[in-house]
């Protein structure tokens, strides 16, 4: 997940910087310092960030020759 995925996903969901750091279970100043690209995170960090956008109903589409993106998840099948 890039600075700016991880921006855009949030924005989509209407999120704030402290609702997300609180999903992901991290200081507000990661999420900030990633965001604004200050901060190189250890891919572990990196995961509960995008597993709490996920879990919010977003999904991170991967770099391909358009680049990455984000877009809403599919609702599930029953």
């Amino acid at each position: 997940m890039t600075p700016s995925q991880c921006r855009a996903a949030r924005a989509l969901l209407n999120m704030t910087q402290p609702a997300l750091a609180a999903g992901a279970d991290v200081g507000l100043s990661t999420v900030v310092d990633f965001e604004k690209s200050r901060r190189n995170l250890p891919a572990d960090t990196i995961g509960k960030l995008r597993k709490a956008l996920e879990a919010a109903g977003v999904e991170l589409v991967p770099e391909d020759a358009k680049g990455v993106g984000v877009r809403f998840s599919s609702p599930t099948a029953p």
